[in-house]
């Protein structure tokens, strides 16, 4: 039995798993394709694979202090400080055999017990999102109606375009990356292109309260962060979404009322009829609209009353 947790690079090409695990279990160990590296956010998706391949391109190798099969679930327990525990479960989904990799944060959050909405964003039929050429295993967005495609992005991971400009932009941060951005400074870059666009925020997949539940870095320090990046860039939202699909979700939302928005100020920008000004008429404008409507009035002096009473009643009935 192998002594050790091995997560390998996948050598499949296109392959959308990655990375292969090596589960000690059993003489030979058990292997597995696998989304992710370790479970931080939600469930991870696992497939059998064929084998463990002769050289593997290893990306960590973790020494097991037990890996136990219950029925339908595997528990792993690795001999490290954190991210220790975890569990693999067997079972079916759509009528075909799948695995998920869970640990007991992600399984209490896999389900937050509520159904995701059908109705279209802010009435769009069909909505073009833009994903950043460097997000890697970007969100499919396949709950929604949405058509997405790929190109480099100025700021943020996914976006809308108008005339090619683009128009609000969202960045997605796992708790763990915005943890890593937030204590290395590099949030106030982040944020400082992002407010330069009209509509934008950051979307963590994760809750607000597990930033308290951190044990490899102050949680005070973090909410610090997190509150100092606020009072910097207030335009640019930091929202906390509990799960990846919610994030998902709420990016979607967010992004069709964008696009909503813009097209109505460029309906009233090009469409609408301009507001009457309050400022008051010079005595040289109502001399000029009495000349034009009959009144005898004379160069300088003072506008006889009624004179001023029908310039008055004129513009009241024209607004």
């Amino acid at each position: 039995m192998p002594d050790d947790f091995l997560i390998a690079h996948n050598p499949e090409d296109g392959s959308r798993l990655p990375y292969l695990l090596r589960i000690p279990l059993g003489p030979e160990g058990v292997v597995l394709k696998a989304r992710e590296t370790w479970p931080r956010t939600g469930k991870v998706y696992c497939h059998r694979a064929t084998g463990w391949p002769s050289e593997p391109d290893l990306v960590e190798r973790v020494p097991t202090r037990s890996c136990i099969r219950r029925g339908a679930s595997i528990d792993l327990v690795l001999d490290r400080g954190r991210e220790n525990r975890s569990q693999f479960v067997l079972t079916r989904a759509r009528g075909r055999e799948a695995v998920f990799w869970q640990t007991a944060r992600t399984a209490k959050q896999a389900r937050p017990a509520v159904s995701l909405p059908t109705a279209r964003g802010s009435g769009i039929p069909t909505l073009e999102i833009v994903v950043d050429s460097h997000e890697r295993y970007a969100w499919p967005f396949d709950h929604q109606q949405v058509i997405t495609r790929r190109e480099g992005l100025p700021a943020g991971d996914y976006a809308v375009e108008v005339a090619g400009r683009v128009l609000a932009s969202v960045e997605r941060k796992s708790l763990v990356d915005l943890v890593s951005t937030l204590t290395s400074g590099r949030m106030r870059y982040l944020l400082a292109d992002l407010s330069s666009l009209p509509t934008a925020a950051v979307v963590v997949e994760d809750r607000y309260s597990a930033v308290f539940r951190l044990d490899h870095v102050r949680p005070a320090v973090v909410a610090d962060a997190l509150g100092e990046c606020q009072a910097r860039f207030p335009t640019v939202p930091i929202v906390f979404c509990e799960t990846r699909a919610l994030a998902q979700e709420w990016t979607y939302r967010f992004l069709a009322a964008a696009l909503a928005h813009a097209g109505e100020e460029t309906h009233v920008e090009t469409a609408a009829t301009p507001l009457t000004s309050a400022r008051a008429a010079s005595p040289g404008e109502v001399r000029e609209w009495a000349r034009e409507h009959g009144y005898a009035v004379s160069d300088r002096g003072r506008i006889p009353r009624e004179v001023r009473a029908a310039f008055d009643a004129r513009r009241e009935a024209t607004r």
